[in-house]
């Protein structure tokens, strides 16, 4: 070798293979202004995609909301201080927020979403592309004038 490091392959394709070359840009994968981003890994394996999204300390009945708009889904969440007097802490309070965009349209009704031990996991099941399909368009004469002429 000539002292570089080769570069090894995942068995998952690199994030802008995913969501393409813009994906950094994208104004969603910032959070917005007051917003803490929440840490995520994202896996696609069968068929399915699998966010797991790190949101410790919260209940996921009143805390998480998880939506889906075309090819987007978004996690927010809201973390709220207890009141008890503290001589010191490091926990992040307030509003949490995170986008992802997947390659297709998210079916609407395969979607699920589970919470334990501070991790939630979303689960998209994508459906497959349907297969690309050749049509015969016919092609009809135009029609013409009196003196042969295309009308």
């Amino acid at each position: 070798m000539d002292g570089q490091m080769e570069r090894r392959h995942s068995l998952f394709p690199d994030f802008t293979d995913w969501f393409g070359s813009d994906f950094l840009r994208f104004p969603l994968w910032r959070p917005a202004a007051g917003k803490h981003v929440i840490p995520i890994e994202v896996t696609s394996h069968g068929g399915q995609y699998v966010l797991r999204a790190e949101l410790p300390g919260m209940d996921p009945e009143k805390d998480i909301t998880i939506t889906v708009e075309g090819d987007t889904l978004t996690v927010s969440a809201e973390h709220t201080e207890s009141k008890e007097e503290k001589d010191h802490s490091e926990f992040r309070y307030g509003s949490f927020y995170r986008s992802v965009r997947l390659p297709a349209r998210i079916p609407s009704d395969a979607v699920e979403a589970a919470y334990e031990d501070g991790v939630l996991t979303v689960r998209v099941a994508m459906q497959p592309e349907p297969a690309e399909t050749v049509r015969s368009i016919p092609v009809k004469r135009a029609a013409t004038k009196e003196n042969g002429e295309p009308s």
